[in-house]
């Protein structure tokens, strides 16, 4: 019984929590189990969400959005090696506990923000919100910069132009095609917020000298000899991901909202690790 219980702990150490103590990225075994996880945690939001009498709508899912840079810009002060953090709070700050810690304080501001529209207090719950969010972001970026210098300013320049120009081209083919679910603004962002993370990748990988910490990506790059096989790989997976999503599910309120939250989670998977890699490049950090 003590032999089964040592390698047990061994095998959680050294899948789980080796790596998020040494901060040393994902493995074969914690890569799966964190995708069931999430898979798990989706419906748990979207019960959530329906509890709170929140409709997936544009506007809610543009008001989420302030709170990805702030989670991505709190894992940066994390990585910062003037220290900020130190642990075991700063546990909490790797991945992927720092999932649920900013989820928590966003489903948090999010209460609020509902209870403030009820009792008259403020017009508009979507604003306040993001308000909230908008806020916290900037709170992280003034005490990045207080603690560290912006040494590549070109590195967001390259991520939002790459990420941008890709995305008006890919929706400016699928106009010509005619093809209503590619040129949909929520099924455009998702690919703008993939691309701009193949960009950061490229960037951080081929040109300064970073490594990628997931395992899939990682493996295609070092197959390939360079991070550009990002953009075929973003591009095959999340055209093939939408075309699904958009022609699979049922007509009803409710599959349509299940639909809008997988996609704002799609969005997210892209948009965060974007902005992390982004300011962590922009900071030499």
């Amino acid at each position: 019984m003590s032999f089964s219980i040592d390698k047990i702990s061994q095998f959680i150490n050294t899948y789980y929590l080796d790596p998020i103590r040494g901060d040393e990225g994902y493995n074969i075994v914690n890569t799966f189990t964190w995708a069931v996880v999430l898979g798990i945690c989706i419906f748990g939001v979207f019960r959530l969400l329906e509890k709170l009498e929140v409709k997936l709508t544009p506007r809610f899912i543009a008001s989420v959005l302030p709170f990805v840079l702030a989670g991505s810009s709190l894992r940066v002060l994390e990585d910062s090696p003037a220290g900020i953090f130190q642990p075991p709070f700063s546990y909490l700050l790797i991945t992927p506990n720092i999932y649920f810690l900013v989820f928590a304080i966003t489903v948090g501001c999010l209460w609020i923000s509902i209870r403030l529209q009820k009792a008259g207090l403020v017009k508009d719950s979507h604003l306040t919100f993001a308000g909230f969010g908008i806020v916290w972001f900037f709170i992280n970026l003034i005490v990045l910069l207080y603690f560290e210098n912006i040494v590549a300013l070109y590195v967001p320049l390259f991520v939002l132009a790459a990420g941008t120009g890709l995305t008006l081209t890919f929706y400016l083919i699928a106009r010509h095609f005619k093809s209503t679910i590619f040129t949909d603004p929520l099924n455009l962002s998702i690919l703008m917020a993939h691309l701009m993370d193949a960009s950061s990748t490229y960037i951080g990988i081929d040109k300064l000298g970073y490594f990628e910490k997931h395992v899939v990506p990682s493996y295609l790059i070092e197959l390939t000899g360079t991070a550009l096989v990002m953009y075929p790989l973003k591009l095959i997976i999340f055209i093939g991901v939408i075309y699904v999503l958009d022609t699979q599910f049922e007509d009803d309120e409710r599959s349509l909202n299940l639909k809008e939250l997988i996609k704002m989670v799609i969005l997210i998977l892209g948009l965060s690790p974007a902005t992390r890699n982004t300011i962590r490049m922009m900071l030499g950090i």
